[in-house]
Parts: C-alpha cells; sequence; structure tokens
C-alpha cells in the first residue's frame, strides 16, 4: 500500500513486530553478536544483511535511513554525523583528485567554503555558476573532468529557488548526476527526485530534527543515475577492498549509497549515533505539521516587512514580487520553508541594532528549527567569503536571516516591530 507522505513520516522506517516495543528504540551498542565466523565472514563480504559495528551501520540508525528513503523517495540512505559531512562524502563518493564539479555560487557559506578551500587541498576543484544563468552559460563551466552539478532547492540565505528541472536538463547532458541540498524545503515542501535530481542531501540538523537538539546529515540515492558512462570507475570497476567487488555490479540500483557507506562512511568515520538518530526520529514524526505552520507564519513575517520603510527588500518567495515567485509556485506550492531573508536601512550598523533590540527572536549560529531565530550572515555563517562571494551568494552587509519558529505569529511580529522602532 502507498501511504501519503504525512503517513510516512510516522510510519515509515521503524515496523515492530508481534511483542516488540511501539517506539523506535536506541540500540546503544558498538558491536553485535553471531554464532559463527562464517556469518561474520559474509557481512564483510556484503553477502547476507546485518550489522557489523555501528560505525557502518546500526539498528536505530538504520530506520531512521529508511523513513528519510521514503519520505524523499530514494532507494536507500545514508545518515551521516552532519550535514557537512554528507555534502562531503556526496562528493568524494565519485570525486577524486584530478576531477571537477559544478556548483551554484549561492549554497552555504560554509559549503562554499568546504568545496572552495578544503577540497581544494585535496586535488578537486570546482566551479561555482549563476544559477539563475542560461543552459548555455552554466554549460561552459563543464569540462572532460567534470563528475557531478551541485545546487540548494532553497539558497542559504539568498532564499532563492533552484530551477531543479534546468538543472538535472544540464548535468545528465554531461553524464554527470544532480546533487541537491533539500535542507530547507524538506521532502514535506520538495522531493527534488521527482524533478529529476539523482542525489538529495540534508543537513538534518535544521527542520528534520526541529529542535536544535542533534547535529546530523543525510544522503539520499534515487537508484535513477546510470554511472556506466565511463566517468565513474570507482563505482565501475572493480574494489580491492571488498574483493573485487563492482558495486553497479553486485548493488544495482543502490551502487551508489552502497558504496557511500562500505567505502567512505568506513574509513571516514562520520556516523550518526544511535542516540542522534532516535532524536532526529522523533522530530522527523511532527515534520509535516512543524512545515505548514513554519510557512504559514514566515508569508505572514515576509507580508508585514514588505510593508515597512524601514526595510529596503524582502527575500521569500510567497511574494508576488519576488524574483523566484514563478519557480516557487512550480516546485513548492505548499511553501518555501520558515526562513525568510531581508535588507534593512543602515546596512551593517542598522542590522545589528535591529538584532539587539529582538526581545523573542533569539541571536543563534543556526536557522530552521521551532524557535524564532536571527542572524547577521556577513559577520557569522558567510564571514570567512570575500566581498565577491558575498555578492555571488547574494548577501549584502545589511541582510538579516529570520528563521520563523512556531510561536504565535503575532508575538513575533509584535517583537520585529518593536526592533524596527527609533
Amino acid at each position: 500500500m502507498s501511504w501519503k507522505i504525512e503517513t510516512k513520516c510516522l510510519q515509515e522506517g521503524y515496523k515492530p513486530e508481534n511483542g516488540q516495543p511501539r517506539v523506535l528504540p536506541i540500540y546503544q551498542s558498538t558491536t553485535y553478536k553471531y554464532d559463527s565466523t562464517e556469518h561474520v565472514a559474509k557481512l564483510f563480504d556484503l553477502s547476507v544483511p546485518g550489522h557489523m559495528y555501528s560505525r557502518i551501520s546500526n539498528p536505530t540508525v538504520e530506520c531512521v535511513e529508511n523513513k528519510i528513503a521514503a519520505l524523499e523517495g530514494g532507494v536507500g540512505a545514508l545518515c551521516t554525523s552532519s550535514g557537512q559531512a554528507a555534502s562531503l562524502i556526496s562528493i568524494l563518493n565519485i570525486c577524486e583528485a584530478g576531477d571537477h564539479f559544478v556548483c551554484s555560487g549561492t549554497i552555504y557559506g560554509g559549503t562554499i567554503n568546504l568545496f572552495g578551500a578544503s577540497l581544494k587541498k585535496h586535488g578537486i576543484s570546482v566551479t561555482f555558476i549563476d544559477q539563475d544563468s542560461s543552459e548555455e552559460e552554466i554549460q561552459k563551466a563543464f569540462q572532460p573532468n567534470t563528475k557531478a552539478l551541485f545546487g540548494e532547492s532553497i539558497a542559504n540565505p539568498k532564499i532563492s529557488v533552484l530551477d531543479i528541472e534546468k538543472f538535472a536538463k544540464i548535468a545528465h547532458k554531461n553524464n554527470v548526476p544532480l546533487i541537491i541540498d533539500n535542507t530547507f524545503a524538506t521532502p514535506i515542501l520538495l522531493r527534488p527526485i521527482e524533478h529529476g535530481a539523482d542525489i538529495v542531501i540534508h543537513s538534518t540538523t535544521k527542520y528534520m530534527d526541529g529542535h536544535a537538539v542533534c547535529i546530523g546529515g543525510v544522503i539520499v540515492d534515487s537508484g535513477n543515475f546510470n554511472w556506466e558512462s565511463g566517468k565513474f570507475p570507482g563505482l565501475t570497476e572493480p574494489d580491492e577492498t571488498y574483493h573485487g567487488m563492482v558495486y553497479t555490479r553486485d548493488c544495482g540500483k543502490a551502487a551508489y549509497i552502497t558504496k557511500a557507506r562500505v567505502q567512505l562512511i568506513r574509513d571516514y568515520g562520520c556516523c550518526m549515533s544511535a542516540n542522534n538518530a532516535f532524536l532526529l526520529n522523533l522530530g522527523l514524526e511532527t515534520l509535516h505539521l512543524r512545515m505548514e505552520r513554519h510557512c504559514q507564519n514566515a508569508k505572514k513575517v515576509a507580508e508585514y516587512l514588505a510593508t515597512s520603510d524601514k526595510v529596503i527588500s524582502v527575500s521569500y518567495p510567497t511574494l508576488p514580487g519576488d524574483p523566484y515567485h514563478s519557480l516557487a509556485e512550480k516546485y513548492l506550492p505548499k511553501g518555501c520553508s520558515g526562513v525568510v531573508s531581508f535588507r534593512i536601512k543602515g546596512g551593517r550598523e542598522g542590522a545589528v541594532k535591529f538584532m539587539d533590540k529582538l526581545k523573542l527572536a533569539a541571536i543563534v549560529v543556526h536557522v530552521a528549527d521551532c524557535r524564532t531565530a536571527v542572524l547577521h550572515p556577513a559577520s557569522s555563517t558567510h564571514r570567512q567569503l570575500s566581498d565577491e562571494q558575498l555578492v555571488q551568494a547574494g548577501i549584502d552587509p545589511g541582510l538579516i536571516r529570520f528563521s520563523v519558529g512556531l510561536e504565535n505569529v503575532d508575538d513575533i511580529i509584535v517583537d520585529i516591530k518593536q526592533a524596527l522602532e527609533d
């Protein structure tokens, strides 16, 4: 039976049998006991299902992975220790020294630093492009050694909407996968695989957890990409660390996600703990309810800000004059998350003055949880970027990222109003 996504939030992943706990248990164990050495050997050969060591897989984590895969419509998922780890593994799984990938320049500042600086030290290069450019312009960024195209469905903090179908068309024309960071939208508002994305990642730290209690990330494999073009030898040639396993031959549609788990998570160790997976699952069970209210509140906040003479501009795609309004209507008919970006008069000084006067909204280095929060990106999350990179990411010195929570929206607006007053 095919359940609707609201039901999947509660019912997918963990399926208790007769007499078992109704709620997902925390399997707080690093190891597992077996009756024979032969069974352990089969586990290490990947010829039988099961758990050999919690760095690679854990029953609690596995249930959460299965739930997220079901929500996004993928063949499998892999939880990681953070959203940054998910971004890293998604690229390292198909790129090695000498390879290149193309990426939207409006992505989260920490990811820009990861891709543009840290990966460069490992011999992997990236070209950042304007996601709103024409297909012809974006095509110019591709090279013979390009292995992927990467973008965010809703960019942080520009709140721009990616034309996923355009990006998918370009990626597939070049025989590379499209990787989409879907953190802000979540599968409740948008499922990128349905629009041609091949890999979807999340910082589960944000809306999926929703309560700011556990760091995490996840990678979801659509199972749709054909890796047999010759560009991805790591997936199509024998892996000597697994007795010559060929992932595309032996794992079928789950080739990418299997390799990420048994090769990269095995070696780099950036796995999710069982306790964090348990907390994440609690958040996922109410994700559909919370995202609806986040969107409702953010829309009202954006509309209020748009009427203020203290505000220069507001970025929220449901607003009729927003440059991404038509893309939002196409990809995000249920709403555009709870994050609003806006510029107020007075530049950096005006932004700081406004934030310091807020009573309800908290200044925190976080976004997308149930409590209203505010941040000045140019001073924090994007502080490491050059002026040129800030412009490319759509960040003005006076830009404020406002994460609208689940409080009564009238209270949120009252707080904004008093902070805007001279």
